[in-house]
Parts: structure tokens; sequence; C-alpha cells
């Protein structure tokens, strides 16, 4: 079934697909990006504007998985166990001598190989008295020992070009001693309430107010994704005063986040704002929550008009927004990982929107919360993911459903 709805100049559209509708917002990103180089101690969660290049093997040396002692295998007997003297010992950090013939070394884990020795046997298997250390039969040529260049090759490419740095990207890093990074310059993105109804945390609550989530939430949500927020705070629901706080916006930032207000109601300016100043597309997404998505730009620079209800602006701007900003970034946008997993529960109605669901999984089954409204945040904040619900799809319990943790969305 296909579900139409009326613009505002009454003519019916269709809906559009969630897919189709993230397709034509990421083919019509430009990005102009401005590279900067950060040491590694300042490089998490930046994006990567060059590939880094190893600086040398890792590890740097063939060396000891295991605390132990080294061997040449040359000085064993072939038919049983043998006994020979130890003639160094070896910790980390020690540069080694060549091993002596006929003899072992002990040895410590991550200690360097000493030239001639090709096995290392671990120290719960030998005995050690006034005759020397007692080897058994059996070791095998190059056993316990991590080769040089094992995990990295001096010259090898890392991470690709747009990889925000993760703690282990870091590590990597570190590892192949590299301490200089070129990236790319954090955006700075405006955000915006419209909404004469909101109070900010810590005023005193009065009749018809309600206080602003949105602001909040959007504030630590693109600071997760490495970016500066500019916040330009509630704009009162004037015409004027919305175009003003838009036109300062363009200019002091790369993209604009705004929250209600772009309905067609006496009191939603954020449409016929951006329409003086630009261009503004009112989309209606397949999607439930937060069917309404507006998309344009304002004196060239880009805008995302979120619903005003808490739930629908979280989901929209983690399908829609958050990799729209990762595409402008400069980074790698990835399609986020859904889990097949059991459903604890049925959904028999079908609906015409394909459907995201506040929900805990926990031991291979999944349970959305009951209360699914638009303006309910806190299962948002007491769920780990969404639930998919494909449209005009019915679900029966026990059956396997989509499931998107918040770890893929939020991050």
């Amino acid at each position: 079934m296909t579900e139409v709805v009326a613009n505002a100049d009454f003519k019916v559209k269709p809906l559009i697909p969630v897919t189709q509708a993230l397709e034509k917002l990421l083919a019509d990103v430009e990005t102009d990006l401005v590279i900067e180089q950060v040491d590694l101690k300042n490089a998490l969660g930046r994006v990567l504007a060059q590939q880094p290049t190893a600086l040398v093997d890792v590890p740097p040396q063939d060396n000891s998985s295991m605390d132990g002692y080294a061997v040449a295998m040359a000085s064993l007997n072939v038919d049983g166990a043998t006994i020979l003297p130890q003639s160094q010992r070896i910790a980390a950090g020690d540069d080694p001598q060549p091993l002596t013939v006929a003899s072992v070394a002990r040895i410590f884990t991550g200690a360097e190989i000493p030239s001639g020795a090709d096995a290392i046997i671990m120290q719960e298997q030998v005995t050690v008295d006034a005759a020397g250390v007692h080897l058994p039969a059996g070791i095998k040529d190059r056993q316990n020992i991590r080769p040089r260049g094992q995990d990295l090759k001096r010259g090898e490419l890392l991470q690709p070009l747009g990889k925000k740095l993760q703690a282990a990207d870091i590590g990597v890093l570190a590892s192949a001693g590299i301490d200089l990074l070129s990236v790319y310059k954090p955006l700075k993105i405006a955000i915006l309430s419209t909404g004469d109804e909101l109070l900010e945390p810590g005023e005193p609550i009065a009749p018809g107010k309600i206080y602003n989530s949105n602001r909040a939430m959007l504030t630590a949500l693109i600071t997760q994704l490495g970016m500066q927020v500019v916040d330009l705070g509630k704009v009162a629901d004037t015409f004027a005063a919305t175009q003003k706080a838009l036109a300062i916006a363009a200019d002091s930032a790369d993209l604009i986040i705004s929250t209600g207000g772009v309905s067609v109601g006496e009191e939603d300016h954020i449409k016929a704002a951006v329409d003086s100043l630009g261009t503004l597309d009112m989309w209606r997404i397949k999607l439930k929550p937060g069917k309404p998505l507006a998309y344009g730009r304002v004196n060239g620079t880009p805008i995302f008009g979120l619903p005003g209800n808490p739930a629908s602006a979280l989901i929209t701007f983690c399908l829609f927004a958050r990799p729209y900003m990762t595409k402008l970034q400069g980074g790698i946008v990835v399609k986020p990982m859904k889990f097949k997993v059991i459903a604890a529960f049925e959904h028999l109605k079908s609906g015409s929107r394909e459907e995201y669901l506040r929900a805990r999984y926990s031991e291979g089954e999944v349970q959305p919360f009951k209360n699914q409204s638009s303006g309910m945040l806190s299962t948002a904040s007491r769920a780990n993911g969404l639930i998919v619900i494909p449209a005009d799809a019915v679900i029966q319990s026990g059956e396997l459903v989509d499931f998107i943790p918040f770890s893929e969305l939020l991050a």
C-alpha cells in the first residue's frame, strides 16, 4: 500500500522510503574540508585526511610470546629430552647476545630472540637443577616465537582515508611510531530551537511551558561525533527572529539543525524563513516515528529541520543527519549493522511506514517498550537499540526481527 500526504500546495505526494531518502541526502553533500595536523594524544574521534604509514615493523624483531627458554633446534636430541646449561638471561628491552652453542637462554615475554635461537619452550614444561635445564622432547621449530612484522610491516598503509579514529586505532598508530596525523578540521554545527513554550533546565516551570530536551540532546549527539556546537539557543516564534537566527547560523557554521517549526501553522516560521534565504524541501518519510523531515540550504549552508517531538528528533538525527554529517566531515559512511534477534513480543497490526521501536535486547530476545509515543524520550534512555519493523509487516512472538544497537547509531 502506498501512503500519500498533501503538502502545503495541496499536491498529493507519496512518502519517501527511508533508504531512498538517505541516498538523496548523501548525493547532495558538498564538502569543503580544511586539513590540520594533530598529535596522537589529541587524535581520538578525529577523521583522517591522509593515510598514515607504519614507520617500523611491529614487532620490530622476533620476540618471545611467553616466559621460558630460548634454544637452537640443532642443540636438541632427536629422540628424547635434552639437558643444556643456561648461558644468558634476556628480559624485555634487553639487547641479547648471540646464543652460545649447546645452551639455552632464560627469556621473558616480549623479549627479543637471540640470534641462533629458533624455538621457545615455556617455563612450565622444563625443570632446572644442578645438571642444567631439562628440555622435553617434541619441541617444534619456531614455536612460541612472534615473528618480526607479524602485526605490521614497515611502509604498510594503516587506517583508510576518512576513518574516524577510535581507541584501538590510536594504539595501532602508536605501535607504528606515528606521533603526528593529518586530520580534517571539525565541522561547526549550529543548533537552534523554536517554540515559545520551551524553557531551559533550571528555569522555574510555568503553565503551558515544557523543558527543552532537544537542545541538550543534540549538543550531546554532535559532541559525540567529534564536531563543534554553535548553540544559538531558543528562537522566538516570529518570522523576523527566525530569519535573523538562520542568517547568523549560516554565517557561523557548516551545517544547521533546527527542531520544530517546520509545519505550515501560524507559529511555524522555519519554512518561510529558510525559503526567504535559500531553499527548503519538506519531505515526508515512510518512517515512524519521524515522518516530517526538512532539508535545504540557507545562504548555501545545509540545514536539517528535525521534528520537534524528541523521540522523532533522535531517530531522524540517527538515520539521516548523522550519516550526512559524517560524509560532510570527510568520514566514511558505514551502514549500521542490524542483528537478527528473537521477538519477545507480537506486532499484529501492520503499518504503511517502516517503524523503529525503542527496545531492550537481553539474552537473545528483544522486547519493545509499550509506549512508543514520539514525545516520550525516556524509553530511548532505557532502551539499548531499535527494532526495525518493515512496512506492512506483522510480527509473531518467536520470529526473528532486525535490531540495531544504539552503539551503531550514537557513537
